[in-house]
């Protein structure tokens, strides 16, 4: 347990609860590093086109990530309106 933070628990205790991210930290530099291999496909060409858009946030500067963001989100959301209204 850590006496600063009591709720937060020991970092073994983190590492337990998500063997996946055991042992890793983020860059030094601040860079975050690229999943390897991208996302895996969902089976919806078109929501698998749309998700793809975020690629375009790697390397991009920070003030560009909302547009690419919205942009990918309004996507999405069209994609599920028409799921909704039954249009294939």
């Amino acid at each position: 347990m850590d006496d600063k933070y009591p709720d937060q628990g020991t970092e073994q205790e983190a590492q337990d609860l998500d063997p996946e991210r055991a042992g890793q930290r983020a860059p030094a530099d601040g860079d975050t590093p690229a999943p390897a291999g991208g996302p895996p496909p969902t089976g919806d060409d078109r929501v698998d086109a749309a998700v793809a858009g975020l690629s375009r946030l790697a390397g991009a500067p920070a003030d560009e990530h909302v547009a690419v963001l919205e942009e990918v989100h309004g996507r999405l959301r069209d994609i599920l309106g028409e799921v909704s209204e039954g249009t294939p």
